[in-house]
C-alpha cells in the first residue's frame, strides 16, 4: 500500500509531535490538520478528525519501529492476524553469538492458536527492534505465561563445549536441539520453526542424534514469525542479564559486540585480573581474544 491510515486519540498529538521532532521531522499545518510532519522517505499527517496517515518509501520501518510499539500499542500492520499462521508450534532463536563478552543463549517457546494471539496482543516482535529494557520486561511476562526453554552458556562452559565441537554452527545446533528437546518433552508438539543460521542439515543432524523426528522449518528472518520473535526476546533477555552479571562479577562494564571498545575492555581485564579472567567472561575462539593479548 502507498499509505497507511489509522485512527488515534488526539490526546496523543503532543507526544507524537515531540517524538517526531526528536526524529528530525519538519512540520507544517495544512488546513484540517493538527500537523503534517515530513522527513526523507516518510511523511506523517494527523488530521483534526483523529485520522493519522503515513506515506513514503520508509513508512514500513516508521510504523514497525515507532508507531505500533509507542502509539498504537498493537501490531496489526506488522503482523496482520489474517496472515499469521496459528498452527501450534515451537519457535527457537539465539542471542550472543556475535558478542565476545557474555553468554551464548538459545531460547524457545511453545504457542498454540490462543497464545499466538496473546503474543500479538503483548506487542511481541523481533528483539532487534526493541531496546533492552523493553525486552527484559516482555521476556519476564513471556516466561510467566508460555512453556519455554532457555539454554544459556556462560563463557567457561561455552569455551569448554567449543573445544569439543570445534565449530560455532555445530555448537549452536546442539543448543537449538537441546531447547527443542526440552519443549517437545514438555508439550508433545512436533512442529518447530527456527531462525536459520547454517545449512539445513546442521540442525537436522543434531536433532537426529537426539532421536527427534519433527516437522522442522528453517527460515532466514525467522523473527518475522511471532513465536520465533517471542523466543528471540527470551534469548536476548538471557544474554543481557548474563552479561550484566559478569560485569558485576569483575566490577566493570562489559561492552556488547566485538568492537575496538571490546578490545580496550579486554586489555583492562588482563591488566587487572590476568588473562585467565578472559576465559570466564569472553569467547576465546574469537579473533578479538588474540587482538586483546597481542595489542
Amino acid at each position: 500500500m502507498n499509505s497507511f491510515v489509522t485512527k488515534i486519540d488526539l490526546a496523543l498529538a503532543e507526544k507524537i509531535k515531540t517524538d517526531l521532532l526528536d526524529q528530525g521531522f519538519e512540520f507544517s499545518t495544512p488546513p484540517y490538520t493538527v500537523f503534517s510532519a515530513k522527513k526523507k522517505g516518510v511523511s506523517c499527517t494527523l488530521y483534526t478528525s483523529g485520522k493519522l496517515m503515513v506515506q513514503g518509501k520508509e513508512k514500513n520501518d516508521f510504523i514497525t519501529f515507532y508507531l505500533e510499539p509507542e502509539i498504537l500499542k498493537e501490531l496489526s500492520f506488522s503482523y496482520p492476524e489474517s496472515m499469521i499462521d496459528m498452527t501450534p508450534r515451537i519457535g527457537i532463536d539465539e542471542a550472543g553469538k556475535g558478542d565476545f563478552f557474555g553468554p551464548l543463549c538459545v531460547a524457545g517457546i511453545f504457542a498454540n492458536e490462543e497464545s499466538c494471539k496473546k503474543l500479538l496482543d503483548m506487542g511481541v516482535r523481533d528483539s532487534k527492534r526493541m531496546n533492552d529494557k523493553a525486552i527484559i520486561t516482555l521476556a519476564s511476562e513471556i516466561r510467566s505465561i508460555f512453556p519455554h526453554s532457555i539454554v544459556r552458556l556462560f563463557p567457561t562452559k561455552y569455551n569448554e563445549l567449543y573445544q569439543n565441537f570445534k565449530n560455532l554452527n555445530s555448537l549452536l545446533a546442539w543448543g537449538h536441539s537441546t531447547a527443542i528437546e526440552e519443549l517437545v518433552n514438555a508439550t508433545n508438539c512436533k512442529t518447530v520453526i527456527i531462525d536459520q543460521f547454517a545449512s539445513e542439515h546442521v540442525v537436522e543432524n543434531a536433532l537426529k542424534r537426539k532421536g527427534l523426528e519433527l516437522s522442522l522449518t528453517q527460515r532466514h528472518y525467522g523473527e518475522e514469525d511471532p513465536v520465533v520473535a517471542g523466543a528471540s526476546l527470551l534469548a536476548r533477555a538471557a544474554f543481557v542479564e548474563g552479561i550484566e552479571s559478569l560485569s558485576k562479577m569483575i566490577d566493570m562494564p562489559l561492552p556488547k559486540g566485538a568492537s575496538s571498545g571490546v578490545i580496550a575492555a579486554g586489555k583492562k581485564i588482563v591488566q587487572k585480573h590476568g588473562k585467565e579472567m578472559l576465559e570466564k567472561v569472553g569467547k576465546l575462539h574469537f579473533k578479538t581474544y588474540e587482538a586483546i593479548l597481542n595489542a
